[in-house]
């Protein structure tokens, strides 16, 4: 059976790396639809790589800068526009399977849809889970859909389970698991001291040691949000409290999590710092097939070290966990705060160390008031007042930047 794939967030370093590895499958993998941002250039030349049907831009005039890219004699893909286009493509009776890597909340209605359409969900998005996980998951549920995590940290412990193990949506934790230990580099401050924080630059923060992402999740990573939200999705993933999630710094990035059993083994995945290696894992799911990513010589790497994450470095790593304990309405003002925080930083408008005072702000703000979240619009709506409270405090941070 030929799989007919969506990539929502084509142009981004996931999308790009799941384009490269459907490009080695060409006997059982076909691309039916892509979608992006603002890079219309590269979205143009995506499409006419792997001749998809349809692409999602997100309003007229992106479609108009696609348009005037577009420099083949193939003929034009369909167009469409927005959230309503990304919904549709992900519920698409030709899809079978969706890349889920849209960055931040836009990707929440697309997933829901692909889940409540019984899709092979390929998730590498942390917000579908970390601000609607209990919503994702009932969806999942009820229409039958497959949810393999992307995330190199997921898809590592994924591996690591028992075959009977590996189902979407597990309403409680595998029997015989004891503990999941989700590594983390460190990032570029894993040895910096608090005070040394204080005048990061964006550039500063951007230098991830090991991988090569954008500046959001490289932001992320250095103040290990990142690992936080990690922590959240493991959560919905294998229905495990976060008592028994454990993050381990492991700045080789080699180790991608490990799963702790009952009887005192401990199961890791290794491999390369490339993400083409779960990618392929979810597109080739249950065989293995050829990700193109290089043999590793662990000869010459010669040392694995692992240690505990300082909470006054990290302190954002902390609130993360603190939220998931808290409640999902926690969760997803953490998400949101999160992102206007690390978006002001990145145009220089408040410090480094003023994001996780953002989030701590902005969560202690929502805690104040009981939220239902029995809808996706309940997410929603709060995730806009959350981000409206979390630009709030921005501003009386930049008047005193």
């Amino acid at each position: 059976m030929i799989q007919s794939i969506c990539v929502l967030g084509s142009t981004g370093s996931i999308g790009k790396s799941t384009l490269d590895v459907i490009a080695r499958h060409p006997e059982t993998m076909r691309v039916y639809a892509l979608s992006a941002f603002s890079q219309m250039v590269e979205l143009a030349h995506q499409a006419q790589q792997s001749q998809a049907k349809v692409v999602v831009v997100p309003d007229a005039a992106a479609a108009q800068r696609f348009k005037d890219a577009w420099n083949s004699s193939l003929p034009l893909p369909e167009i469409r526009l927005g959230t309503e286009g990304l919904n549709s493509v992900a519920s698409a009776p030709e899809v079978t399977t969706v890349m889920a890597a849209i960055v931040g909340a836009a990707c929440l209605e697309p997933a829901l849809a692909a889940a409540k359409s019984a899709k092979r969900i390929l998730l590498a998005n942390k917000e579908s889970l970390v601000a609607a996980g209990g919503l994702f998951m009932q969806a999942v549920r009820e229409s039958g859909a497959q949810v393999l995590p992307i995330d190199s940290e997921h898809n590592a412990m994924f591996q690591c389970l028992p075959p009977e193990a590996q189902c979407s949506a597990p309403t409680e934790p595998h029997g015989t698991i004891r503990r999941l230990l989700l590594t983390a580099s460190g990032g570029p401050f894993r040895e910096a001291t608090p005070d040394q924080l204080h005048h990061v630059t964006p550039e500063q923060a951007c230098n991830h040691p090991n991988w090569s992402m954008g500046r959001k999740i490289s932001v992320d990573s250095a103040t290990m949000l990142n690992k936080g939200l990690e922590v959240i999705e493991a959560h919905w993933l294998f229905a495990m409290p976060a008592d028994k999630i454990q993050v381990v710094v492991h700045p080789q990035s080699v180790v991608h999590s490990m799963v702790e059993y009952t009887d005192g083994s401990i199961l890791a995945q290794l491999g390369q710092p490339d993400m083409r290696t779960p990618i392929a894992y979810g597109l080739g799911y249950p065989q293995r097939i050829q990700s193109g990513v290089g043999l590793m010589d662990l000869v010459q790497l010669g040392r694995l070290d692992f240690y505990a994450p300082d909470f006054a470095r990290f302190p954002c790593l902390q609130l993360a966990f603190d939220a998931l304990n808290t409640s999902q309405a926690a969760c997803v003002a953490l998400n949101a705060a999160n992102e206007v925080a690390v978006d002001a930083f990145l145009q220089e408008k408040i410090r480094y160390t003023h994001i996780p005072q953002v989030i701590a702000h902005t969560i202690d703000r929502i805690e104040k008031k009981a939220y239902v979240l029995a809808e996706l619009a309940d997410v929603l709506a709060l995730d806009q007042h959350a981000r409206a409270l979390a630009n709030e405090q921005t501003q009386v941070l930049m008047s005193v930047h």
